[in-house]
């Protein structure tokens, strides 16, 4: 953290700054939502959090701490001093008394910037919302901005591939859609064995609780695999970042590999191929339904074949998308042109003879489309 003293002789309006309090006066403006994203507990969120409201105070913003968890660690306990925090609602919940954010409390101050830790939290049973996400939700239609932390395995998209990981449930999840609305992401990152120094010298867990923690949870493997999830998001954000900025297409910067789903009895093979592709490119798998009237006419024993290889598609990692289309070659085409995969798998569906020559095979459709693509066709058979 920045020395306060000497911050406090540099007074200068922040543009930035200057910019948030307009918006925040303007009728019905909605707050803006910066993410500090980690892979586990322990990388510095709150804390990073916490210095950047000690560095806005400094700059003239009014700001509050809606809440902050700090889990009892002493370095960021001391950062709440200086910072006002609006106190918290208190519930009696199995007779035990706990503490939520007051979020009504928060939009009656009024404040610029509130920071509120753990968006994923879930609220006690009885509370005016179930999820912190959502009275972050209200804060920001107040037209207070919000900074926030979240761990990666908490995202709904990743969240079955990190139990699996881990063998670890994650039971508070976060709806991918208010990550991706987010205005601004910026990823606390940290090697393995950096967390686990930080564990072993008690400035994560206490010392009863370290020891399982590194055994179970906190294996170099589990975060290896926990770091890679959250580099690929936040990869993933910039590329989504420089696509919008205009002029010509930018290349990728990581590997997208897009595999079609369908009830043909090629389409479990493909979705493996595409998996062990993903992993080997490091790049994020996407599992692709195209709801068309024909798929709607479908017998109950192919919807059941379509819907088990989409299962196994999320088992392994993919984060699915629908989308509705007269057929495969127009839902793969909108697809395409939103999500930019490097790789597209296709499970092997011979077309009629009339219907090849009259638009080719999916494949080729494909590659008209987009030529840099890679199209991998997958056959039922092996070999």
């Amino acid at each position: 953290m920045r020395d306060p003293e000497r911050d406090a002789l540099d007074v200068r309006p922040d543009p930035d700054e200057l910019l948030a309090r307009l918006q925040a006066d303007r009728q019905g403006g909605r707050g803006r939502l910066r993410v500090y994203l980690g892979m586990a507990p322990g990388v510095g969120k709150t804390y990073r959090m916490l210095e950047e409201g000690h560095r806005r105070i400094v700059r003239g913003t009014d700001l509050v701490v809606g809440f902050a968890e700090c889990h009892g660690r002493p370095n960021t306990v001391r950062l709440l001093d200086g910072l006002e925090q609006v106190p918290r609602l208190t519930v009696d919940y199995r007779g035990v008394t706990l503490e939520e954010m007051d979020s009504d409390a928060v939009v009656a101050r009024r404040p610029t910037v509130a920071l509120v830790d753990e968006l994923a939290h879930t609220n006690i049973p009885g509370s005016q919302r179930e999820k912190r996400w959502q009275d972050v939700e209200a804060i920001r239609e107040a037209g207070i901005h919000v900074v926030t932390t979240l761990n990666i395995q908490h995202l709904e998209s990743v969240a079955d591939a990190v139990a699996t990981i881990t063998g670890a449930p994650v039971n508070e999840r976060l709806p991918d859609d208010v990550l991706r609305d987010a205005d601004e992401i910026e990823l606390v990152d940290m090697s393995p064995h950096a967390l686990r120094q930080r564990m072993r010298h008690g400035n994560v867990y206490p010392p009863e609780r370290t020891a399982v923690a590194l055994d179970r949870f906190f294996t170099e493997p589990n975060l290896t695999a926990l770091r890679e999830l959250a580099l690929r998001i936040a990869a993933e954000r910039v590329e989504g970042q420089l696509e919008v900025t205009g002029g010509a297409p930018l290349p990728l910067v990581t590997e997208r590999v897009l595999v079609l789903v369908d009830e043909s009895r090629a389409a479990p093979r493909a979705v493996r191929r595409a998996a062990r592709l993903a992993s080997l490119l490091h790049g994020a798998l996407i599992a692709l339904v195209v709801d068309s009237p024909a798929a709607a006419r479908l017998p109950f024993d192919r919807q059941r074949d379509l819907q088990q290889a989409l299962d196994d598609a999320v088992d392994l990692g993919a984060d699915v998308v629908r989308v509705e289309a007269d057929g495969a070659a127009a839902g793969l085409a909108q697809v395409v042109r939103t999500r930019r995969p490097t790789h597209v798998v296709l499970p092997n569906e011979p077309a009629s003879g009339l219907e090849r020559l009259r638009h080719g095979t999916l494949a080729e459709q494909l590659l008209r489309l987009d030529p840099e693509v890679e199209v991998h066709v997958v056959d039922v058979r092996q070999g």
